[in-house]
């Protein structure tokens, strides 16, 4: 009977020349524990050149490489792949990082398998450790989870066979208040997630069949009550090969806040608005037509809200001088601030009211608006010229009044005409007047005390009691007072 030893021999020579270019690496050992064969790709995955570097025995493969779990714990001995292969047992990948033990800092990652055939005899006849190199997949894995959890922006990621969080960043705990213990290990339905969104049926459909979920707004509850508005999509990814959904997120709570405080302002001004006893109203900057008016705009102009609403003040002809409207308008248009301006306006009925007008624009909704504001000065316009008609009856004979009450009916006759001129003219002395006139020359205390025979202290006091009936702290400022009230008092003569 032929020995079987050759063929056997012959076997292990074809075996090794069909693995030794896989890119798996291959690592053969014998029953007593030697090393007896590695492909290059089990050298690679080890950084070493010779499969000496393995060492000789499955002994001295531990003495030489430190072997730890995922969860950093060690392997004890019997734990190591190779142990457990040469007891002759076989088993399903494991993921293992590897180190040299003279270089702890310097770490890769492999699964490993192992395959044990039986010779002829029933006894194990060949033992291979298969190995893959994992460290890319890890390396890029733990980049993941640094960028992950360095991140500000909010992020969950949920494990699609169960649903629950195995991944929570600094971001979303800072924006909701949770800690790491109470979101991990927690479902999507647990925490909330979509229970207060429009669209969360369909974006738990989306979750359960592990397709891209598209932003939406959604309110998570918070774990001391209340909620934070948020925009929150889901993106499937693969994490350590399992499949998972990493949710990011977006506050929008300060955009709410935002929202709520604006509508509140609007509320207020609302009220306001509509409760003011002034007549106002509120038009487009566009076309000038009416969107809303109070009930004291109304009242002043007879109109319903029907018969103003959407019509402009051109198609209801309210201003009773078309040139006055035309002026408001194009000074709105070019920004130019609306202050008391006088205009006369046409009511229901034919009748008129002389009014103040101001107006300002502003922007309401992303719209361009003007708000009208208008007050009735119909009587005080009538007692107005009723008493300038009775100056002027009055001033048709002067000769029992005094110069004095002269000046002040001509004072008050002119300002209620319009015309540049000031009451307070009549309040200064003669020597303030004096004292302003010469000021108007340009003249400086020294000059003044000359003049007028006076010390320059109390020329300063003159002026400072000329500064403080004005309203005014400084030279120019007089001057200017003075000329827009028409003063024009000249200086006497030097002596």
């Amino acid at each position: 009977m032929s020995d079987p030893a050759p063929k056997l021999e012959a076997t292990r020579n074809v075996l090794r020349e069909l693995v030794a270019g896989l890119t798996d690496g291959i690592i053969v050992i014998e029953p007593n524990g030697v090393i007896g064969w590695a492909n290059d790709s089990a050298l690679a995955m080890h950084r070493i050149a010779a499969i000496g570097d393995l060492g000789e025995t499955v002994a001295e493969y531990r003495r030489r490489f430190s072997l730890r779990y995922r969860n950093n714990h060690l392997l004890d001995k019997g734990q190591y792949p190779l142990e457990r292969l040469q007891a002759g047992e076989t088993f399903d990948s494991v993921t293992i990082e590897i180190s040299p033990v003279t270089d702890s800092d310097l770490t890769w990652v492999h699964a490993a398998r192992g395959l044990v055939l039986d010779g002829i005899d029933g006894h194990p006849a060949l033992l291979a450790l298969i190995l893959r190199d994992e460290t890319p997949l890890f390396e890029a894995e733990e980049r993941f989870e640094r960028s992950f959890n360095a991140n500000p922006a909010p992020g969950l990621i949920c494990r699609l066979e169960d649903q629950r969080f195995i991944r929570v960043n600094q971001g979303f705990i800072e924006m909701t208040g949770y800690t790491k213990e109470q979101v991990v290990g927690q479902t999507v339905e647990d925490l909330g997630l979509f229970e207060n969104c429009e669209t969360g049926e369909e974006a738990l459909i989306k979750l359960a069949e592990g397709r891209v979920i598209r932003h939406r707004e959604a309110l998570v509850p918070l774990p001391a009550g209340g909620d934070r508005m948020v925009m929150v999509a889901g993106e499937p990814i693969a994490v350590q090969e399992e499949p998972c959904m990493l949710f990011t997120f977006a506050d929008l709570d300060a955009r709410r806040r935002a929202q709520n405080a604006l509508r509140q302002s609007e509320e207020r001004f609302s009220k306001s608005f509509r409760q003011s006893p002034s007549a106002a109203a509120i038009t487009r900057l566009e076309d000038f037509a009416f969107m809303e008016a109070n009930a004291a705009f109304l009242q002043l102009t007879g109109l319903a809200e029907t018969e103003l609403l959407g019509k402009s003040p051109s198609d209801i002809h309210l201003f009773a001088d078309v040139t006055d409207r035309r002026a408001l308008e194009r000074m709105l248009r070019d920004n130019e601030p609306v202050q008391n301006v006088e205009a006369r306006l046409s009511v229901k009925g034919d009748g008129t009211v002389d009014c103040l007008v101001s107006a300002e624009r502003v922007e309401m909704n992303d719209q361009q608006t003007v708000i009208w504001s208008l007050q009735d000065v119909t009587d005080r316009k009538r007692t107005e010229d009723e008493l300038v008609e009775a100056i002027g009856s009055v001033m048709a004979d002067t000769s029992w009044f005094g110069r004095s009450i002269v000046e002040r009916l001509a004072a008050i006759r002119q300002k209620s005409k319009g015309k540049v001129s000031d009451t307070m003219l009549l309040d200064l002395t003669e020597r303030e007047r004096q004292i302003l006139g010469l000021i108007c020359e340009g003249m400086g205390d020294a000059e003044m005390a000359a003049i007028v025979n006076l010390s320059k202290n109390t020329i300063r006091n003159h002026v400072s009691s000329l500064y403080s009936k004005i309203g005014v702290n400084r030279r120019t400022a007089a001057v200017a007072w003075a000329r827009d009230r028409g003063f024009s008092g000249k200086a006497p003569s030097r002596t």
